[in-house]
C-alpha cells in the first residue's frame, strides 16, 4: 500500500482566499522593508572587515573552549569553524574601531587568550573596509545579475503576463528573506548571499512548474472561468509542490540542527525561502494572473468545456 501524504485529487479553492493572501503578502513586504530600514542587516566580517587567524591545535580542537575564551574579550563578533581538519580552526574577529594599531592590538589579545591550546599560527590576515566594500559591491552585482538572468528566461519562456507575475513573486520572496535576517539579526555574509540566490532559483523553479500547468489548462479549457481554471491547475500541482518542499525542508532542517554555527544562518535562510517560495507560487504568482488576464490562445474549444465539472471529471 502506497503512503500518500497529500491526496491525489484535491479541490482547494485557492482563488477564494486570494485577497487574504495579498493582504498577508503586503504586510510581510512592508514589515520586511521597515525592519531592513530601521534595524538594518547584521553584516558579517566579509563585508565589514576584520581579522582572520588560522591555528593548529594539539589534537581535535575544542571549539567550545575557543569560543568561550574569545567571546569574553569584548572584541565584537567572533566566528569559528573547523577548517579542513579536526585540529585546524579558522577564527574571524570583527574589525575594531581605529586604524592598523587597533587591529594589531586585537590580534595580540586574541592570541594571548588562546595561546595555551595553539601549536601553530598558520595564517594571520586583515580584511580592511576597502575589501569589505568591494565584497558588498560584488554581492550586489551577483544578486542583480542573477535576477536579471531569471527575468530574461521568464521573458522568453512565457507571455508577459506570466513573466510579470513570476518577477513579482520572486521579488516578494527575496525581500521577505531580507526582512527575516533583519528581524533575527542573523549574520549577513557571503554565504547568505549564496542562500538568497538559491532561494531565488528555488522560487522561480516552483513558479515555472505551476505556471506550466496553468498555461496548459488555459489553452485547453478556453471557456472555463479563470478563477475556476486556476484552482483546477493549482490542485493538479499541489501534491508535487508540497512533497518537493517537504523533502527539501527535511534536509535543510538537519543542516540547521546539526550543521553547526558556520552554516546555521545559511540553512535558516533556505528553510524560510522554501516556505515563502512555495507560498508565493500558490498565493501570489497565480492569483495575480486574475488581474493580468493572460491570452487564451487560438485553438478551438473542445465540445463540453463550458462548465468546470467537465475537465475536472475528465482528468480525475
Amino acid at each position: 500500500m502506497l503512503l500518500k501524504l497529500v491526496p491525489a485529487e484535491t479541490k482547494v479553492r485557492f482563488m477564494r482566499w486570494r485577497r487574504v493572501g495579498f493582504i498577508l503578502s503586503a504586510a510581510l513586504l512592508i514589515g520586511s522593508l521597515a525592519l531592513v530600514g530601521v534595524r538594518g542587516l547584521n553584516l558579517g566580517i566579509d563585508f565589514l572587515g576584520g581579522t582572520l587567524i588560522e591555528v593548529q591545535t594539539d589534537g581535535p580542537a575544542d571549539l567550545g573552549w575557543f569560543r568561550g575564551e574569545l567571546n569574553g574579550l569584548n572584541l565584537g563578533e567572533v566566528s569559528l569553524q573547523e577548517f579542513g581538519a579536526p585540529d585546524t580552526v579558522l577564527i574571524r574577529i570583527q574589525r575594531q574601531e581605529g586604524g592598523e594599531e587597533a587591529q594589531l592590538a586585537a590580534l595580540q589579545i586574541a592570541k594571548d587568550a588562546i595561546d595555551e591550546r595553539v601549536v601553530e599560527y598558520r595564517r594571520q590576515e586583515f580584511v580592511g573596509p576597502t575589501i569589505g566594500a568591494e565584497l558588498q559591491e560584488a554581492a550586489i552585482y551577483a544578486v542583480l545579475s542573477a535576477l536579471a538572468a531569471i527575468m530574461l528566461y521568464i521573458w522568453f519562456r512565457f507571455e508577459w503576463q506570466f513573466g510579470l507575475g513570476a518577477i513579482i513573486a520572486l521579488t516578494h520572496d527575496v525581500i521577505a528573506t531580507m526582512g527575516l535576517f533583519a528581524l533575527l539579526q542573523l549574520e549577513f555574509n557571503l554565504s547568505t548571499v549564496a542562500a538568497v540566490l538559491t532561494i531565488a532559483g528555488y522560487s522561480i523553479n516552483d513558479t515555472v512548474v505551476v505556471y506550466d500547468r496553468v498555461r496548459e489548462k488555459i489553452r485547453k479549457y478556453k471557456r472555463m472561468p479563470f478563477e475556476e481554471l486556476f484552482d483546477f491547475a493549482l490542485n493538479k500541482t499541489l501534491s508535487r509542490t508540497l512533497m518537493t518542499s517537504a523533502t527539501t525542508l527535511l534536509a535543510l532542517t538537519a543542516l540547521a540542527l546539526f550543521g553547526g554555527e558556520v552554516i546555521r544562518g545559511f540553512a535558516i535562510a533556505l528553510i524560510f525561502g522554501v516556505v515563502i517560495g512555495t507560498y508565493s507560487s500558490v498565493m501570489v504568482a497565480v492569483p495575480l494572473l486574475l488581474y493580468l488576464r493572460p491570452r487564451r490562445g487560438d485553438e478551438e474549444a473542445a465540445p463540453g468545456e463550458g462548465s468546470g465539472s467537465g475537465p475536472a471529471a475528465s482528468e480525475a
